[in-house]
């Protein structure tokens, strides 16, 4: 039994990118948006190998708390919570339940509060997305629906520190240079990595603005995919490695 758990733990560990085109029959997502997410799990290998460090860094902070028994609560904070906090959190909260991580709970916040940008919406629909306007005015309030046993993502713009949010032992993920350089110190947090995206916003009213917020969200699920992969890559040998 121990040679065996130990070629398994040699084959996990050498099979460098394979292991990320892995598909979960089990994880229920919504048929429309079956498509998108198998799509980005095969391309996993994509992922530049200068962002690989910062990922692996925050995947090995996620392992880390699972293997003392606890949760992982990531909180994407961006300076308006309108666009990358909110498409990382929702790519986030989908790639867990693909790769079958239970305790892995995502979020996002801002350093100031707007609403969630309606493009934002509307990108993350065209990937297969169930969304529903739950509420209207300024900062109207989002049902996001990635999976028939899950229950929705509220997405509308916040605090980082808003009530919806954790409010200590989380991992920051700052996804925008601004909010980077003005909150150095995120309240709370046992980690914070910086994992900037550019802005789509830049392209809005243009004849780049679908593309934008299309290459933008493909990017986004692309990490998120590769952050929760290597997380479930962790667990499973972690898991072997127990075994008499």
């Amino acid at each position: 039994m121990k040679l065996f758990a130990t070629i398994l733990l040699l084959a996990l560990a050498g099979t460098g990118c394979s292991h990320f085109r892995a598909s979960r029959a089990d994880a229920n997502l919504l048929p429309p948006l079956r498509p998108y997410v198998n799509g980005v799990a095969r391309e996993l290998d994509r992922v530049h190998a200068e962002r690989r460090a910062v990922l692996d860094a925050i995947a090995a902070d996620i392992t880390a708390r699972l293997a003392a028994g606890k949760s992982a609560e990531l909180t994407f904070i961006c300076t308006h919570n309108s666009r990358r906090s909110h498409m990382s959190q929702i790519w986030a909260q989908t790639a867990a339940c693909y790769y079958g991580l239970e305790r892995v709970s995502a979020f996002s916040g801002g350093t100031d509060v707007t609403e969630c940008n309606c493009r934002t919406v509307t990108a993350m629909r065209r990937a297969g997305f169930s969304i529903e306007d739950a509420t209207t005015g300024d900062n109207p309030v989002y049902l996001v629906r990635y999976a028939d046993d899950r229950p929705p993502i509220r997405a509308y713009s916040k605090l980082y520190s808003a009530d919806a949010n954790p409010k200590q032992d989380f991992i920051a993920l700052m996804t925008c240079s601004v909010a980077d350089k003005s909150c150095p110190i995120v309240k709370g947090a046992i980690a914070r990595h910086a994992i900037h995206y550019a802005d789509p916003r830049l392209c809005d009213d243009t004849p780049t603005e679908t593309t934008a917020y299309n290459e933008r969200c493909r990017e986004i699920a692309r990490e998120m995919f590769y952050i929760m992969a290597e997380v479930h890559r962790r667990e499973s040998a972690r898991t072997v490695a127990r075994r008499p």
